[in-house]
């Protein structure tokens, strides 16, 4: 049973007048079907995955307002969707997470961005940016800048972000631009209300077919030499009407204050941020009235000049409030000021730490730097009070401990079927020595911490098996690649597969057949279970069903193919050494197939209460340590890294050591007893049937059994 999004759904049925109460994300959502929207594509990635799961749910719903939704491939083919907003006055929408998402999308945007587009194009990138992100710090900015796409950072308030969502699409419009929009993390998750509209239902839709194609011309493709052409309207007249739109439509947004001789500069996303720290020093309330004015750029590129002159006009001197590098707003902001000749005085990365995240603390630390330069009665106390309050909290918690916190890695879920095969290397290793391994964003990353520590390069999705291409060359062992089912069909298959075929390289690749692409959400993949609702029989596997992987390796001419249950810890230790050892040259590929435990459980559970209150049998398997055989050595957590599997004292007063202990969060996947066995450790794991109404001969057994062991 997969994650229901019914109470989202019905938020984004809301009429005319009503109150919406949510998140950013789904906010957005709401203001997608507000404006008209005809298509919405994407691929999934946090922050921002919300948005295409909960259409791809509401399926009646977007029936009703003929509204075509389509979750892609990869960003690439996202991107590509736009195209159908080039020649039809229509409104698309397509989403994924940035940056990586919009690298592996910048060549079809590079394409959408040259000719431009006839309805409204609009981008929805997840920012993943700063200390709670996944990926490689960068910024969308650049890309904006270089494809001459405007570039929105919404103020994190549900009201604004509907209404930018809106504009963006008369924006793109107006000046036949793509328009991206960045969503930071915080900004998706923020909570609030705002009264909504009507959907509408587009003009031409699934509903309402355009009968004949568009006429041809040839001036709307990315096609030299009229890209020569596309390069002149991009500068001489779309930035133009851009720039003119945003003003018109106030998309900007100036919050006066009483302090005039200086003036804040900040992106929309950071303005909520900015304000807590104006708080601590009091120059602002906690409802948004600041003493200091500021103007915050709901549109961060294109930047308005005269917007930018009439705002530093007067002032003795501006603070650019820019988060990460470069400064590209804060260096556009200096060459308008220099240009306009206004000696304003610029203040942003002087103050501000260049790279990272700018949290209320930093931002606090870098104001209180250099607004007493120019407010004589501002207190600067509190700000100053707090950084040593915070470096007094660490100093007393580092005493009290002693010694540093240990650290916390993420961690496989519990019954991870990526877990095994891990365990597994491991044991191959001890054998044949290390190999290099090539890892790849997903799940299975998870493996680069303890106890694994696998994995010497993290290149992008799908990218695993293609990274160790250069190692091939001068490896003495064949160098292995992991990768998850969802990489394969993102990127993997055409990178690395077809690459290695190509190429007739000697080379061996792990994929992760866990059925979804787990890591942001279990969603659907080529290669995922086809019955309904996720619905597998309890005790078949999930994966078993379809066979599309090994089917396309084999199409290939893929000739060495293994396909391994992940929980066989023994055969897929045997597969490994086998696929690294063997004389046979080419491509060798193990398929390691077991479903997503997440998407089991979540199957599985509404079935077992199902049964247990119809008064049916049900039966649990758990798994434990016998604590008289333990020898408590451990080496069954540091193979196994299962969170249930932990340790305790031992009651046996002459064992010193703790024990192992299996605590009740067990899901019964084996892995213990399996690791135990494959790598012969202690043989002290049990495993035990946990019987609800059970039946009269469950009854007489437990009694027989209870007997023997009580004579015993």
């Amino acid at each position: 049973m997969e994650v229901s999004f019914s109470n989202e759904i019905r938020s984004l049925k809301l009429g005319d007048g009503e109150v919406f109460h949510g998140e950013g994300i789904l906010a957005v959502t709401k203001a997608l079907l507000q404006s008209g929207v005809t298509y919405v594509g994407g691929y999934q990635g946090a922050p921002v995955s919300h948005l295409l799961d909960v259409m791809v749910q509401a399926k009646d719903l977007m029936g009703e307002l003929g509204v075509h939704v389509e979750p892609c491939t990869n960003e690439a083919s996202a991107a590509a969707m736009l195209g159908a907003s080039i020649m039809y006055p229509v409104r698309g929408a397509v989403t994924w997470k940035s940056i990586v998402g919009t690298n592996v999308a910048s060549d079809a945007l590079s394409n959408l961005a040259s000719p431009g587009v006839m309805g409204g194009a609009l981008i929805v990138v997840g920012e993943d940016y700063g200390e709670g992100a996944s990926v490689i710090q960068e910024r969308t900015h650049a890309f904006a800048m270089k494809s001459a796409m405007w570039l929105v950072d919404p103020r994190p308030n549900l009201p604004t972000i509907v209404r930018m969502v809106e504009k963006s699409f008369e924006l793109s419009e107006v000046s036949n631009s793509p328009v991206i929009m960045e969503l930071r993390i915080r900004a998706c998750h923020v909570r609030g209300s705002f009264k909504t509209k009507d959907n509408i239902a587009p003009r031409i839709s699934a509903r309402e077919l355009q009968q004949e194609p568009a006429a041809f011309i040839y001036e709307k493709l990315a096609h030299p030499p009229v890209t020569y052409r596309h390069e002149k309207l991009k500068y001489d007249v779309r930035m133009p009407a851009a720039r003119k739109f945003i003003v018109e439509q106030g998309l900007n947004e100036i919050f006066e204050g009483r302090h005039g001789d200086v003036g804040l500069i900040v992106q929309g996303g950071l303005y909520n941020t900015l304000i807590r720290a104006l708080q601590e020093i009091g120059l602002a309330d906690a409802f948004g009235r600041t003493e200091i004015p500021i103007l915050a750029l709901n549109v961060v590129y294109p930047l308005v000049p005269d917007e930018i002159v009439k705002f530093a006009a007067g002032k003795k001197a501006v603070v650019i409030v820019e988060e990460g590098q470069p400064e590209f707003i804060e260096h556009e902001i200096g060459s308008i000021l220099r240009r306009a000749d206004i000696n304003t005085t610029l203040h942003g990365k002087d103050i501000f730490q260049m790279a990272g995240e700018y949290t209320a603390e930093v931002m606090l630390a870098g104001l209180a730097k250099v607004l007493p330069k120019y407010i004589g009665s501002i207190d600067v106390t509190p700000a100053q009070t707090y950084a040593l309050d915070i470096g007094g909290l660490r100093e007393k918690a580092t005493k009290l401990l002693a010694t540093p916190l240990p650290p916390r890695p993420p961690n496989f879920c519990v019954g991870c079927p990526e877990r095994p095969v891990f365990a597994a290397m491991k044991l191959a290793q001890q054998e044949i020595g290390k190999v290099h391994i090539s890892t790849d964003i997903g799940c299975h990353a998870l493996a680069t911490y303890e106890p694994f520590s696998f994995g010497n390069s993290i290149l992008g999705y799908g990218m695993s098996l293609a990274s160790g291409a250069g190692v091939a060359g001068f490896s003495a062992k064949r160098p292995v690649a992991i990768m998850g089912d969802g990489g394969f069909w993102h990127n993997g298959l055409l990178s690395g597969v077809t690459s290695a075929m190509l190429n007739e390289r000697d080379r061996v690749l792990v994929i992760m057949k866990n059925g979804y692409t787990s890591a942001t959400g279990t969603q659907d993949v080529v290669s995922s279970p086809r019955s309904a609702s996720k619905n597998v029989a309890e005790g078949a596997s999930a994966t078993g069903s379809e066979r599309t992987i090994e089917n396309t390796l084999q199409g290939l001419g893929v000739k060495w193919l293994r396909s391994v249950h992940t929980y066989r810890v023994s055969e897929m230790r045997e597969a490994l050494k086998e696929a690294i050892t063997t004389k046979t040259g080419g491509l060798k590929v193990i398929v390691a197939e077991g479903e997503c435990q997440l998407e089991r459980q979540r199957r599985v559970k509404p079935m077992r209460a199902q049964a247990m209150s119809e008064g049916r049998r049900v039966v649990r398997t758990r798994y434990g340590v016998d604590e008289d055989t333990c020898t408590g050595d451990h080496s069954c957590i540091r193979l196994s890294g299962c969170p249930t599997l932990t340790v305790k004292p031992a009651t046996d007063p002459l064992k010193t050591d703790p024990v192992a202990h299996v605590t009740n969060g067990c899901v019964g996947c084996g892995l213990c007893g399996e690791n135990a066995h494959a790598a012969t450790l202690c043989p002290s794991f049990f495993r035990a049937d946990i019987i609800a109404n059970p039946s009269v001969m469950d009854r007489a057994m437990a009694k027989l059994r209870g007997a023997i062991t009580g004579a015993a």
